[in-house]
């Protein structure tokens, strides 16, 4: 396999989340599942961003892989509770998991 090194997707700006949702929806169309409502994981764009960073190899993954359990339980249907159990790959993780902080002014001593 070749490695194929792509910079995150934004979410900051309007055509930012067009180009995410875009991604998000035509992933959501191809899924065959019998329960799934189309659209569904495009009510889930913000959280399926912030939980890849952006990333669409992690989010290709999470997906999959949770067609997968779903298929294997029987119920068919991608839940966000159903998404929030799968693991990705560590720079997803940790990036889902890092502390949001917010930049304060320092003091300046006298």
């Amino acid at each position: 396999f070749k490695i194929v090194r792509n910079q995150p997707l934004r979410y900051g700006s309007a055509a930012d989340k067009q180009i995410w949702h875009d991604l998000v929806r035509s992933m959501d169309s191809a899924l065959r599942l019998r329960h799934h409502r189309p659209g569904t994981l495009l009510t889930h764009a913000p959280y399926l961003h912030a939980r890849t960073g952006g990333r669409m190899g992690s989010l290709s993954h999470l997906i999959r892989e949770a067609a997968l359990v779903c298929l294997l339980d029987g119920t068919e249907k991608i839940t966000k509770k159903l998404l929030e159990q799968i693991e990705l790959d560590s720079a997803a993780e940790q990036r889902a998991r890092a502390p949001h902080r917010r930049r304060t002014p320092s003091r300046r001593q006298p």
